[in-house]
């Protein structure tokens, strides 16, 4: 088990929760699925390099991305919007992983195991949203995350930015 797992296991069973997107469970399993498609978009045939292949990788970051974006917003309701269009983004990669079946870019008998994780994604996906629904909206504003607190994060004045001008 890698250290962020462990982290989030740690918290969990402490009664804690997650502090940042990365300890939450449904983030850690849809980062695996964004590996995996990454790994198909990469055995795709040189054709499908600025086609499906490309659409893939887009479709995968925009998985985890709006996973950690929603995450990072203080009430529920935006938090819903952005695991809905992660969710969006999952049923595309499903959709193109049928793609690779039907143009035979993959064995038929790869395609179920290749799903499973990514239906998993969806499934934790509806729970956080059944979770976001239920909570009160006073509740649910977050204005401050633990992990951060007491921290200069929201100091940008003395960032130096001189090697990404």
């Amino acid at each position: 088990m890698n250290r962020e797992s462990n982290e989030s296991v740690n918290a969990k069973s402490k009664g804690r929760t997650p502090s940042t997107f990365e300890d939450l469970e449904v983030y850690q399993v849809a980062r695996e699925f964004r590996k995996t498609m990454y790994r198909v978009a990469s055995k795709l045939p040189e054709t499908e390099k600025f086609g499906l292949a490309s659409q893939i990788r887009r479709a995968a970051v925009s998985l985890t991305n709006n996973i950690a974006e929603g995450h990072g917003r203080y009430h529920y309701l935006e938090q819903i919007k952005f695991m809905l269009q992660s969710r969006g983004s999952l049923e595309e990669l499903i959709d193109d992983l049928n793609v690779c079946a039907d143009e035979d870019y993959l064995p038929a008998v790869d395609m179920a195991p290749l799903k499973e994780p990514g239906w998993r994604v969806r499934q934790l996906i509806d729970g956080y949203v059944r979770y976001l629904r239920s909570q009160k909206a006073a509740d649910s504003v977050r204005e401050s995350s633990p992990h951060y607190e007491g921290s200069d994060a929201d100091d940008l004045t003395n960032l130096d930015l001189t090697n990404y001008e």
